[in-house]
């Protein structure tokens, strides 16, 4: 039989392609088998007590990795290829673990949840970066969980922080807080370590981390755990005083979506200082997380928060800049005192001596006249000549009129100085320019807006890889050397990791922008010089002093008509030529106007390998980290006029712990190094011992070295506030200002004989502490438990600054001088020690009693220069809380009163006295479980007896609010 090719060609080809048919079959087959063996199975987990559905519950096949999390109706569905009979584990924070044994899959799984006490049961892993019962900590440590935050009064999870053992917060305005432990505190704390899902949330630029203002929104917060005191050794530079991790809600655990509003009102009452009418407080937030399959997942949350912010308003009169004991307050107001500085009035900051300008006017008049007549005219002495001292208007009209007429305006203007300085009635006296107060310059609006979200992925059952961004913008108010009009800040977050139960890699990157940011003090005093000089302003006053006085009127009533006739054509706040040449000198960049510009951003990756599996006689962890920043402020903050700076660290740590003794001690041992481009490596020891001395009661003791590099601002800073100039400690600053060639003096140099203090810029070094710590954690009957530590530590090479002069000509210190405030370290120690107590008591029906107390001293403070220590010497908190009570245990509350005793504040932006204060948080609320809502009404301060936490900080005042929130778990 004959064939066609293409016939003979296509039947080989399907003989080829049956050959795989069987292969193709057997395939098919083995996955229905495989689809066949699968099991599915469902179930619901409600509270056994009140049958309320209960979400974020961990369901695990005994004995295996594979498992899920109850939704937000309390339903699980558990896929697995195991047979049946299977038994799963039923857990989650504050209930009793429980074992269920599942042998068919066509029944649903009903779990009557029981719930119990949370006490000393938590895991945390911030101590030691490993899971472990809160009560086995090697180190003092603090956890909130979301039953916390749901039951808090604060109005937002962030101020939780406040009521905790040891914390001390310095609040800078509604939005932006600085939270430290054990001493030095301040508005953007550089000694403190806050992290967000791992992810330093600090700015970039400024170091220091900026609180809630951006991270996570309030309903992604799943906890937060903080670690008092040196932590370094697991967590790297900055880590001197605490570290603060911030973890969100995994959307495999939190799914479903949840909503809150919280409406409030601010400012109420009058006659505290407040200048804000009562106001609206907004804060809305929402979160979406969901499952898609077994494997995948997403999640979602904004939230919005805008409120008239509170005020600084202190106007006691002031005299200095920066820290020192020339630094202090004086009596006097605008109307006494002609050289009045308030300490939130702006603009008053430019100073001139009325001598000292009569006398320039004077001498330049002349010498203008002298060059215009080729040396020919001594207006001075002519007028000495020609003029009695008490010379009548018709004799001093008829002297000008004899002058030449090109002369005549000139000696026109002379006049009032002339006489002024020929017959004593100018004096040595020191003017300021008429300034602004805060709430004229600073716009009180805040605003947040806040977004995040995050993909997640299970590349196995134990290995997860996830895509995550926060991202904020808004305008908040900031205290540093000045404070700052931090307007349409923007910095996002985004990181990239693979994590497993026994390892993780990540890598991130922070975006800072500074937006519209400005120097409030920079930008008012620019503002006065773009309305009227005060090369035109001062003259102007000191003229219509003599004319007042001349006409018989006294020297206070001389100075009012004075600064009445200079500030002639001066726009009053609010008004629209205000705005519009405030606008212009606030939107140019520093020095010719207030803005800042900070582009700063933050690159990290960092990974940690857990290896006890493998070695099984030690608990091992391994872990590095290489980190960059890239400082672009455009010189605006930064020595970085010619271009970006890119510094970089690297760090890597090992830990080793061991329990022996029949694991009644265990003994843990950690180390790190770390090298920064501007600095020699630094080795981090810490070693801690952990002895059980009976179930749930442990004594722990713990040494422990930490440091900090100098900050982005320590190292780089560069800017002229118009009192002097701020730079950092690197030689190259110094270098450039000519210190090496043109000395500088500190005032105390300069009255023991001139002596220059250029011994005092040695090697500029990191900061390093020695800490030693000794406390107990004891749970008894399961209700109460006590926790009580005490730590001294002793700090070397601290970091601080000293203010220098440098003469303009070291031969003529008649001609002038430049102020500066260098950063330097200090050759003395600084020792500081404390203790703390805090107790937990769980009652009958859900009542629950906190209390606190603890105490931050200094033993011997660096008498050079500031140490900043600015911390109370006792608080305490106080709480009474039920988290259900009443008609099917649907009502909850909880009181908070908190209290600290007084300090005095040293800052670079004022120094004084904090007052002791006391206040009192409370809400009330009502569960809804068929909405599964909850409605609460509260506040913070409820009170209304407003307080401050920092010199030049604003009075805080009472907020009250009522909130409605859905599926809040």
């Amino acid at each position: 039989m004959y064939f066609a090719p293409q016939t003979i060609t296509k039947t080989t080809n399907m003989r080829k392609n049956y050959r795989y048919l069987p292969l193709l079959l057997m395939a098919v087959m083995f996955s229905f088998t495989a689809l066949a063996q699968n099991t599915t199975i469902t179930g619901n987990v409600r509270n056994s007590t009140n049958k309320d559905v209960v979400p974020a519950v961990s369901i695990t096949i005994k004995g295996t990795s594979v498992g899920t999390f109850t939704d937000e109706k309390g339903n699980f569905k558990l896929v697995t290829s195991q047979k049946l009979p299977l038994t799963l584990v039923i857990s989650s924070v504050g209930y009793e673990s429980k074992e269920i044994n599942v042998t068919s899959a066509t029944e649903i799984v009903q779990v009557d949840f029981t719930p119990s006490s949370t006490l000393g049961t938590e895991v945390v892993v911030s101590a030691s970066r490993v899971p472990e019962r809160i009560l086995e900590s090697p180190v003092s440590i603090e956890r909130v969980g979301t039953a916390t935050i749901r039951n808090t009064p604060a109005t937002n999870y962030y101020d939780i922080i406040r009521t905790l053992k040891g914390v001390d917060v310095t609040t800078a305005s509604l939005t932006f807080t600085s939270v430290t432990t054990r001493g030095f505190n301040g508005s953007g704390n550089t000694r403190f370590n806050q992290f967000v899902d791992g992810m330093d949330n600090q700015a970039p630029g400024l170091n220091f981390s900026v609180g809630s203002v951006i991270g996570l929104t309030e309903l992604d917060v799943d906890n937060m755990e903080l670690l008092p005191g040196a932590s370094s050794a697991l967590y790297g530079s900055g880590g001197m005083n605490g570290t603060l991790l911030i973890n969100s809600k995994n959307p495999f655990k939190y799914q479903g979506f949840s909503a809150q509003i919280k409406q409030g009102i601010m400012h109420v009452g009058a006659g505290n200082n407040d200048p804000i009418k009562p106001s609206p407080y907004y804060d809305w937030s929402f979160r979406w997380g969901k499952t898609l399959g077994e494997k995948f997942a997403f999640k979602i949350g904004m939230q919005f928060i805008q409120a008239k912010d509170w005020v600084a308003n202190d106007q006691t009169n002031y005299t200095g800049a920066g820290t020192g004991a020339a630094n202090h307050t004086l009596p006097g107001n605008r109307l006494t005192d002609p050289n009045y500085d308030g300490v939130n009035v702006y603009g008053d900051e430019t100073t001139a001596n009325m001598f000292d300008v009569a006398s320039s006017v004077q001498s330049q008049t002349r010498a203008g006249i002298l060059a215009a007549t080729g040396n020919t005219v001594d207006i001075v002495a002519l007028m000495n000549a020609a003029l009695p001292a008490n010379a009548t208007q018709a004799q001093i009209g008829a002297f000008i009129g004899s002058l030449p007429a090109a002369l005549q305006g000139s000696v026109t203007n002379l006049v009032p100085f002339y006489f002024g300085l020929r017959n004593n009635i100018i004096p040595k006296q020191n003017v300021s320019r008429t300034g602004y107060k805060e709430n004229e310059v600073i716009n009180n609006n805040t605003v947040s807006y806040k977004f995040s979200g995050g993909l997640y992925y299970k590349i196995t059952p134990s290995v997860e890889a996830s895509l995550t961004g926060n991202w904020g913008t808004g305008n908040t108010v900031y205290t540093g050397s000045d404070r700052y009009s931090l307007k349409n800040l923007k910095v996002g977050q985004y990181k990239m990791e693979f994590k497993s139960n026994t390892w993780f890699i990540r890598a991130y990157t922070t975006q800072e922008n500074s937006g519209d940011a400005y120097n409030a003090t920079i930008t008012t005093r620019l503002f006065n010089e773009a309305w009227k000089a005060s090369t035109t302003w001062y003259p102007q006053y000191v003229a219509a002093y003599v004319q007042s006085f001349s006409l018989g009127a006294d020297p206070f009533t001389s100075h009012q008509n004075a600064r009445a006739f200079a500030d002639v054509g001066r726009p009053a706040a609010g008004t629209s030529q205000f705005t519009s040449l405030y606008d212009q000198v606030r939107s140019k960049p520093i020095p010719v106007g207030g803005k800042f510009l900070d582009r700063t951003n933050l690159y990290q990756i960092e990974g940690q390998y857990n290896l006890t599996s493998a070695i099984k006689v030690l608990e091992v962890i391994v872990g590095g980290s290489w980190r960059q920043y890239a400082l672009n402020s455009q010189g605006t903050l930064f020595a970085d006029s010619t271009g970006p700076i890119h510094t970089n660290e690297f760090g890597a740590y090992l830990q080793v712990a061991k329990k022996i003794f029949d694991d009644k001690l265990k003994l843990t041992a950690s180390i790190r190094y770390d090298k920064n481009d501007n600095f020699k490596g630094k080795f981090t020891p810490r070693f801690s011992a952990v002895w059980t001395v009976a179930k749930d009661h442990n004594i722990r003791l713990s040494y422990q070295n930490a440091y900090r590099f100098p900050s982005n601002q320590n190292q780089w800073i560069n800017l002229n506030t118009g009192a002097g100039i701020l730079i950092g400690g690197l030689p190259s600053l110094r270098t450039f200002y000519h210190f090496d060639t043109n000395p500088v003096f500190t005032a105390a140099s300069i009255l023991s004989g001139g002596t220059p203090v250029q011994q005092q810029f040695g090697e500029y070094k990191p900061e390093s502490v020695n800490s030693y710590e000794l406390g107990y954690k004891g749970l008894f009957g399961k209700r109460v438990l006590v926790d009580l530590y005490g730590y001294y530590a002793k700090y070397q090479d601290f970091i601080g600054r000293i203010s220098v002069i440098q003469f303009n000509n070291p031969a003529n210190p008649a001609q002038g001088y430049n102020g500066f405030s260098v950063s330097v370290n200090s050759a003395n120690t600084v020792n500081t020690y404390g203790a703390g107590l805090g107790i937990d008591y769980l009652l009958k029906k859900n009542f629950a009693i906190t209390f606190n107390l603890s105490s931050d001293n200094i033993d011997n403070p660096d008498p050079t220069f500031a140490t900043y220590f600015n911390t109370p010497k006792y608080r305490t908190n106080i709480g009474l809380s039920n988290s259900g009570f009443g008609f099917e245990k649907r009502f909850g509350f909880n009181v908070q009163y908190r209290w600290q005793d007084k300090f005095s504040m040293e800052a670079d932006f004022k120094q004084g006295n904090v007052p002791a204060f006391s206040t009192l948080d409370a809400q009330l609320s009502y569960k809804l479980p068929s909405y599964r809502s909850i409605i609460k009404i509260g506040g913070t301060n409820i009170a209304n007896k407003y307080y401050i936490t920092a010199y030049g900080n604003p009075a805080i005042g009472a907020l009250y609010y009522i909130s409605f929130g859905y599926n809040v778990f």
